[in-house]
């Protein structure tokens, strides 16, 4: 996502931009479909309320005219708060979009290397090939860092026991948006104590496995303790079963993966079991007896750089500056993480070519922040971030109760986020926009 984001900043701006992608000649371990900004993990692109960081990216990302939220919008499936997204039409529009504008062309076969002239942007994602991942780490001079991300299986809606399951949202009226599968309190219990004692898909011998924490495994963390599922993705708080008139001591929520709403994703329940064990143990959850899976649960590398010790602040490499880089392999995770670096990375790239200097995004806004994360040297120990207020710059009053901080970081954030773009205007004006 984050190489057609840049690619349609540059389109917007009359620049010819030429991407290479290596579907269908080549497949990732995660990636099924020759569709360009396949999702590979959930269908939700998260929160859609500018009172979470999550929710604002997309509000910002949203004012820099983002191809991946127009996609994400007109392909939107309910979710309650979330924007999630028929995976399938989305990745469609965003393809047709590009591939329609005739100043974009596509190459379809593998890189292996990086290009000797002319501007380029990396945005190889984070399950970038062994030949170009050993080529970026042979330019750049850095080892990669590295860690595992795990996705969630799919259901087949007609397999699942409606008569066990019931609709709701936390703290939701109404009928709601998540189909809930409700555990007692033994029955919860056992399903933990079989997630433990299951058979994991073994990682290789020569790797470490680095989870990251806003994605871990299911069975990780059912090994944590007996309650951490109860605090995770397996909390009844706010979900009223309507058949009992009581809240169940444990649920599994599924969400709609389409329109048509054929398919359920398994919300929060990523596993890098094996598909054998995957059918056995989900079949034990109330309502899933019978369950049929679209996609099983599956474990990859995510890969990236050491962005702050790599990337100028304008997200060109120190080595080479013709070199920009985008997305996940930058150290930021989740879908519009990604896509917003590619956002300004496309930006970036435009005023270079114009000889002009964008000024970088506020840090009081979401990408700002998150741009900030990937940029500015002294980390540590740099990892993976998805966007959170803790990036932001503190609000001058701190003592707001905790209730109202996340719409006074979205007022901070939107009026900042608009005073950046009126004051880098001629960067930000559309030479021409495809209907």
């Amino acid at each position: 996502m984050a190489g057609c984001e840049a690619a349609w900043q540059l389109l917007l701006r009359e620049h010819p931009v030429h991407l290479y992608e290596m579907k269908p000649q080549r497949f990732s371990p995660a990636h099924q479909t020759p569709l360009l900004a396949e999702l590979v993990c959930s269908n939700s692109l998260r929160s859609n309320r500018i009172e979470n960081a999550a929710g604002l990216l997309k509000e910002e990302m949203r004012l820099l005219h983002s191809l991946v939220m127009e996609a994400a919008d007109m392909t939107s499936v309910p979710a309650g708060s979330a924007l999630a997204v028929d995976r399938n039409q989305f990745a469609a529009f965003i393809e047709k979009k590009l591939v329609d504008h005739p100043l974009f062309s596509l190459t379809r076969e593998e890189s292996t290397a990086i290009p000797l002239q002319g501007t380029v942007i990396v945005a190889t994602g984070p399950l970038t090939s062994d030949n170009l991942g050993a080529a970026i780490a042979q330019w750049t001079g850095h080892d990669y860092l590295y860690f595992y991300d795990a996705i969630s299986p799919i259901v087949l809606e007609e397999s699942i026991d409606m008569d066990k399951v019931f609709f709701a949202s936390r703290y939701q009226e109404g009928t709601g948006d998540y189909l809930n599968c409700p555990l007692t309190e033994e029955e919860y219990g056992l399903f933990c104590k079989t997630l433990r004692e299951a058979k994991t898909v073994p990682l290789h011998a020569f790797e470490k496995a680095q989870c990251f924490e806003g994605c871990l495994p299911i069975e990780v963390m059912a090994e944590r303790g007996q309650n951490t599922l109860l605090f995770g993705p397996m909390k009844p708080v706010g979900v009223r079963n309507p058949h009992t008139g009581e809240i169940p001591y444990a649920v599994v929520q599924l969400r709609k993966e389409n329109r048509e709403g054929s398919m359920f994703n398994m919300v929060g329940f990523q596993t890098k079991m094996t598909h054998g064990e995957q059918l056995r143990i989900f079949r034990t959850i109330p309502g899933l007896e019978n369950a049929e899976f679209a996609r099983y649960g599956s474990v990859h590398r995510n890969t990236y750089i050491h962005s702050p010790q790599l990337l100028h602040e304008n997200m060109s490499l120190k080595k080479d500056p013709r070199l920009f880089f985008a997305g996940q392999i930058t150290g930021v995770e989740g879908y519009v993480e990604s896509a917003s670096m590619g956002i300004l990375a496309g930006l970036y790239v435009a005023a270079s070519l114009e000889g002009k200097t964008l000024s970088p995004p506020p840090k009081t806004t979401a990408i700002g922040s998150l741009a900030r994360h990937i940029t500015q040297p002294g980390h540590s120990s740099f990892q993976p971030m998805n966007t959170n207020f803790g990036l932001f710059d503190p609000l001058e009053n701190r003592r707001i109760a905790k209730r109202y901080r996340g719409s006074r970081y979205a007022g901070r954030a939107l009026q900042d986020m608009a005073v950046w773009i009126a004051a880098n205007e001629e960067i930000m004006k559309l030479q021409g926009r495809p209907d």
